[in-house]
């Protein structure tokens, strides 16, 4: 073993694992022996599988890491190993196509010793589940061929529920055989209405060319075929693909997704990164990445929306929206390809692509509803992702300020240079010194959809409103809690001010919120609660613990993303899984979802710890009643909110009634209905976001038309609108946050 001085090890170990110095000793000991019995075993293995070697190194980095350093120091016993297996069953088999309920047993034993083989390293489980799912693979591929030439009777009456959580495994092969059938029939129904609805196109005098180039395509690969025929040919296409890419998983991929169970065991913001995944993530943080425009991540087998980048492509396009569940994806008009089941690397390297070609993603949404959504890939527009203010004339005689705030950006490339770098901060400080140029009478500050970013402009941002104090109360694991604190004493704006929020504002987002809010500074205006994300993620790159040479065959590792801290308000509750709850509520359509932290898998609890002293700028508790029952009496009234509600209501009944009609005309009507329902909700999107497209793609806007074309999109948004008026009545009462004028 080669030597290595204490003081080398401890530079080693804290800019790698950010150890504190009162855990230094016991780490040197455990690294050190960590690393002697890794550099004998793998030095005298080297003719074992090279796999399992590998996983049984990734293995202890993993539990060596989150025993010392993970939030919530979890203990690796029973208890986590159930949770971990629950969530590696979903991502085997979610949707129950593949396992019987025998062979899910047969896993089960495993369910309480997950635990014991990441402590060992002795690793079976991954192992045991991709024997069984490749049996299985190959047993539903013959059964599917063999459904496939029977054909299907159209006008039998029967359903398949959609949702694999409203059923069990399959007791037996005929049970699989069964559900198998009605998938198939369903996707080649499908599909044989896709070629009918392809032939109204001709006729259509509005079609585009592309779309009639499309029908050309189709109606040339279809002669002299029986659309019936055809249909069921793409649709086993399509399986066949699907089969295979399952049959050819490598064993370092089954590895993958056991270690991903694991460490989102211990919280849904902690997981393991393959070496494919941390490449990605890196593009995404440097911003080149030429795609959609959209963050993803792999749940429960399937690629779902995580959230939409501001300036990206599908920002743009206005149609995907998180938790949506990308089915297949198709490159321009290619057939596309069946994507559930895939890893989110080969599903990424399918979407990914050349600015200016097109990409069709079948969507699944968050009602039920499935899309076909066709998007233009293209770079971040990183214009779109900067504040941006508008003055709003209310035609009351009032004018109000608006800031948008799509992201807490800061270059700290620039600032790690000496140079300040554009942020968020000065980039809203000077908004404001514009706002008040123009003598505005209320500020609405938006936060919708904004995801968070640096903490740093979250604390200054909040301190443009407030003289000085205390915005967020940070603690880390060992329990020690740290204030970050606004020690500017000069104020940027006094007025009468609200902010609107929504169930994506999160993290950085809920921290500003929540302090505007506690300091009585704005009313908090939108959804039922914000999303909850109140916790702070390290990444580990596991390469960088590999000190030995025997060690370095195995690289890359990939990386770990390790929850390492928590927020807290200056009244000492966290924004974790509760959020921030608002003074006033609006519709809004995710609200029917369960979308947020809370309804998360294993997801860290809301808890309080002791305020911190800060002085308040002022108070809405003698007027809220009043405020609310205007503002409910407006909303009750207002058009664009009643059709709100309206859409509330038909997608809450989508997702609640899962089962599907197998009859032919049944499926017709449905999907008739589903169009319509698009279209109604594309006349009534409201993006907080408000991007700007040219009617005519070939023109380019100038920055002029840009510009007028968003802020007449910001007026006219009802929730900007009620926001408005909620302003106009916190001005009916001189005393109301007037306090703040005196400053």
């Amino acid at each position: 073993m080669p030597s290595f001085t204490l003081k080398k090890i401890k530079s080693i170990s804290n800019k790698v694992f950010r150890v504190r110095p009162g855990r230094l000793v016991l780490f040197v000991l455990v690294l050190a022996a960590l690393a002697f019995s890794f550099s004998t075993a793998l030095g005298n293995n080297s003719a074992n599988n090279y796999d399992t070697w590998r996983a049984k190194l990734i293995c202890n980095l993993i539990r060596t890491k989150f025993n010392s350093e993970h939030y919530s120091h979890k203990k690796i016993d029973d208890s986590l190993s159930e949770a971990a297996f629950n969530l590696y069953l979903k991502q085997l088999d979610y949707q129950k196509r593949f396992l019987l309920k025998a062979d899910v047993e047969k896993l089960r034993q495993y369910a309480d010793k997950i635990d014991d083989e990441i402590n060992s390293g002795i690793i079976e489980l991954p192992d045991v589940a991709a024997a069984l799912i490749a049996k299985r693979t190959e047993e539903v591929q013959k059964v599917a061929n063999d459904i496939l030439d029977k054909g299907f009777d159209f006008n039998r009456t029967e359903s398949l529920e959609t949702d694999p959580e409203k059923r069990d495994f399959p007791a037996n092969t005929a049970e699989l055989r069964d559900i198998w059938r009605k998938i198939l029939k369903y996707e080649v129904a499908n599909r044989l209405l896709s070629y009918e609805e392809l032939a109204k196109v001709e006729t259509d005098p509005s079609s585009s060319t592309r779309e009639k180039k499309a029908l050309e395509k189709t109606a040339e690969e279809m002669k002299n075929l029986d659309p019936v025929a055809k249909a069921i040919d793409k649709v086993r296409k399509n399986y066949n693909e699907t089969f295979d890419r399952m049959l050819h998983l490598k064993e370092q991929e089954q590895y993958d997704r056991y270690f991903d169970a694991f460490t989102r065991a211990f919280d849904p913001h902690s997981s393991y990164l393959p070496p494919m995944q941390l490449e990605d993530f890196d593009i995404h943080m440097k911003g080149s990445l030429e795609g959609i425009g959209a963050r993803l991540q792999e749940t429960d087998g399937y690629i779902k929306v995580i959230s939409i980048i501001p300036g990206g492509a599908a920002a743009r396009q206005g149609d995907l929206d998180a938790e949506d569940i990308i089915l297949k994806v198709g490159e321009g008009d290619e057939e596309p390809v069946d994507i559930v089941g895939m890893r989110i690397r080969d599903a990424v390297g399918l979407i990914r692509g050349k600015k200016g070609t097109t990409v069709k993603l079948t969507v699944k949404k968050s009602d039920g509803r499935i899309s076909v959504i066709s998007i233009v890939r293209d770079v971040v527009n990183i214009e779109e992702t900067f504040v941006k203010h508008s003055v709003i004339e209310t035609g009351k005689g009032t004018r109000i300020g608006y800031i948008l705030i799509p992201t807490f950006y800061r270059d700290f490339d620039s600032v790690r240079h000496g140079d300040n770098g554009r942020n968020a901060t000065d980039d809203v400080r000077q908004a404001l010194l514009e706002l008040n140029k123009e003598k505005i009478g209320g500020l609405i500050v938006d936060l919708r959809n904004n995801g968070g970013g640096a903490l740093i402009d979250a604390v200054e941002i909040a301190g443009l409103f407030i003289k000085k104090g205390p915005i967020v109360q940070i603690k880390e694991d060992n329990g020690t809690i740290r204030l970050h604190e606004d020690d500017d004493p000069a104020v940027y704006y006094n007025g009468p001010m609200l902010v609107l929020v929504n169930e994506l504002s999160a993290s950085a987002s809920e921290i500003l919120a929540g302090a505007l809010q506690d300091y009585g500074r704005a009313l908090i205006v939108g959804s039922q609660h914000t999303h909850g994300k109140g916790t702070v993620q390290a990444l580990i790159d596991l390469d960088n613990s590999l000190m030995w040479p025997n060690m370095q065959k195995y690289k890359p590792l990939g990386a770990l993303k390790v929850t390492i801290q928590k927020f807290y308000r200056v009244t000492g509750q966290s924004t974790q899984a509760k959020g921030v709850v608002p003074d006033i509520f609006l519709p809004d359509r995710m609200e029917y979802m369960k979308y947020g932290e809370k309804y998360i898998d294993y997801a860290l609890p809301w808890d309080t710890i002791p305020a911190t002293k800060f002085d308040p700028a002022g108070s809405f508790d003698t007027r809220l009643d009043f405020l609310k029952r205007q503002s409910e009496k407006r909303v009750a009234h207002n058009k664009k909110f009643v059709d709100i509600e309206t859409q509330i209501e038909k997608s809450k009944e989508r997702r609640e009634n899962s089962a599907r009609s197998l009859k032919l005309a049944d499926i017709r009507r449905e999907r008739d209905e589903m169009k319509k329902s698009d279209e109604e909700d594309a006349i009534e999107e409201h993006n907080a976001e408000f991007s700007v497209t040219a009617k005519d793609p070939a023109k380019k806007m100038t920055n002029e038309e840009k510009e007028e074309q968003w802020r007449k999109k910001v007026a006219q948004d009802p929730y900007v609108m009620e926001g408005e008026n909620i302003l106009a009545d916190m001005r009916l009462d001189p005393g109301l946050v007037e306090v703040s004028r005196d400053r």
